[in-house]
């Protein structure tokens, strides 16, 4: 007698998923129970989480037939990692044994970890295999009933929450249907981030820094504040992520997409907010950049269309700092590996903080710096001119008097008028773009293509541009951001045209004092 079955899981590969053939044939013979197909160790011992799970689900396990069982998971050449195949393996099993009334397998995809009782337990990358469901034409997706809301944010697929082996067979044999999990937004709770964060309106003074805040919002733009310990320059980038508006529908499931694939979703079932990620300066190359033995996304990724914060950025490994080059300008890292090559999404608003020597104290009109020259020099260069010609706008945050800290009130109005501008100028920028049928929505993601093809100058303002640059030496690359964070301020003052007045400005965020 030969018994031959085949039903659908999925791989999580990066933050990307891949269909996985799960091939189950049953032969007469001596007692074994094979997974071959490059599974790691967690995958083999799927065999007795599913031989006990059918064993207590009252259905007759592999433990008790005497024949030679074999699973393949095609394939082969894929590394099969993680305990998500439980659920395939042990349907399969009761397809080739005739344990449960044959059907379609063709348009269902099987997912989850099985509990020894036969409960499923929750999985990492569910709404990753459930986008990879839509886009080969799957009709359904069975999963843990504790991943069911995250991936019915995937329209155009019938999500079917599992709760236990015995429901599943119920439902296969069409005895009693399990509901389809439809996407509710009641189902997400609105997750109160700014709360841990402080409100722009809680500063105190620091004027131009707000400005210059608002323009890298505005924009998507990276942004360097350097000055004194105490100045305020952390509480400026927390307060960053209170004007930026919230991700679109879009936004939110890729960065949801990365967070269930790195196992970071946590209680939540959807990431309705902007990532705000302040790693360590002893993190390693692999926690900022990703990667390891089984690639996962790093920070840089994990801040996708939020920010990622480096305070203290000169504390940094050399190396780690000039690794973020490449994902700056192309919002995306590549991992590569000897058998692998992953590319993760890091589309992120760098926000650095430093201070201008190892006291902190170069410059301060009030205590003076106890480094010496050749000091404050090498601590400066540890931030390479590459790394600083990405960082479009640089500004120094001066101390505050203390007089100004008592006497100052909260300017509510303020902060509402600045997030208020900040959120039409990003919907004048993703209106233009659109018009021109781009994929990208921010000015700070304008190839220099796109820059010369949509900021025309007039006469005037030409002229004033070339007496700008004729007095300052600046690269190719950084006459390019400059424009694009002249059209920034343009969009905030919804003006059609870059003026002398837009170029100015953009030109000082340029022009990085030297002290």
């Amino acid at each position: 007698m030969k018994n031959f079955s085949k039903v659908y899981c999925a791989e999580l590969v990066g933050i990307s998923a891949k269909l996985i053939e799960v091939e189950t044939d049953v032969n007469v013979g001596l007692h074994s129970f094979n997974i071959v197909g490059l599974a790691d160790k967690a995958l083999n011992e799927a065999k007795e989480r599913v031989s006990s799970a059918l064993k207590n689900s009252g259905i007759k396990p592999p433990t008790k037939e005497n024949r030679k069982i074999t699973i393949n998971l095609a394939p082969a050449d894929i590394k099969k990692t993680g305990s998500q195949y439980d659920l395939a393996i042990a349907v399969g099993y009761l397809l080739a044994t005739k344990q449960i009334k044959n059907f379609d397998t063709s348009d269902k995809i099987f997912i989850g970890e099985l509990s020894l009782n036969g409960n499923l337990r929750p999985i990492n990358g569910s709404l990753n295999i459930a986008q990879l469901a839509k886009n080969l034409g799957f009709k359904f997706l069975f999963l843990p009933k504790a991943n069911a809301s995250e991936a019915a944010v995937i329209n155009g697929l019938e999500i079917i929450p599992v709760l236990d082996l015995n429901s599943l067979i119920s439902h296969l044999e069409e005895k009693e249907k399990i509901p389809f999990q439809k996407f509710r937004e009641t189902d997400f709770p609105k997750n109160n981030l700014l709360e841990n964060f402080i409100d722009i309106s809680e500063i105190k003074g620091q004027e131009n820094a707000k400005r210059a805040l608002m323009i890298a919002a505005s924009g998507g733009h990276n942004i360097l504040m350097f000055g004194p310990p105490g100045a305020g320059k952390t509480m400026l980038a927390q307060a960053y992520v209170s004007i930026l508006p919230l991700p679109s529908i879009e936004e939110a499931i890729e960065i949801t997409k990365i967070y269930s694939a790195a196992g970071m979703l946590g209680d939540m079932s959807f990431i309705d907010f902007r990532p705000f990620r302040a790693p360590h300066h002893s993190a390693s190359m692999v926690a900022i950049i990703g990667g390891g033995t089984n690639p996962k996304p790093g920070e840089i990724s994990l801040a996708h269309r939020g920010v990622l914060f480096l305070d203290e950025i000169a504390e940094f490994r050399r190396d780690l700092l000039e690794s973020l080059r490449q994902p700056l300008e192309s919002g995306k890292v590549c991992v590569s590996r000897a058998k692998n090559i992953l590319n993760f999404p890091a589309k992120f608003s760098l926000v650095a903080a430093m201070n201008p020597c190892p006291c902190g104290y170069f410059g301060d009109s009030e205590k003076d710096c106890r480094c010496s020259a050749n000091e404050v020099f090498r601590y400066q260069k540890k931030i390479s001119g590459p790394l600083l010609d990405r960082i479009d706008i640089q500004i120094k945050v001066p101390r505050v008097k203390i007089d100004e800290i008592r006497k100052g009130k909260r300017d509510k109005i303020s902060a509402d008028k600045i997030k208020k501008a900040v959120t039409r100028a990003r919907e004048i920028q993703k209106q233009r773009f659109s018009k021109l049928k781009t994929i990208i929505s921010l000015n700070s993601e304008m190839s220099s293509k796109m820059v010369d093809e949509i900021i025309g100058l007039s006469k005037e303002t030409e002229d004033f541009l070339k007496n700008l640059l004729e007095k300052s030496f600046i690269s190719a690359r950084g006459y390019y951001r400059m424009l694009k964070i002249a059209r920034t301020i343009a969009d905030i003052e919804e003006s059609e045209e870059i003026k002398n007045a837009h170029l100015s400005e953009a030109f000082q965020y340029r022009a990085r004092e030297k002290e």
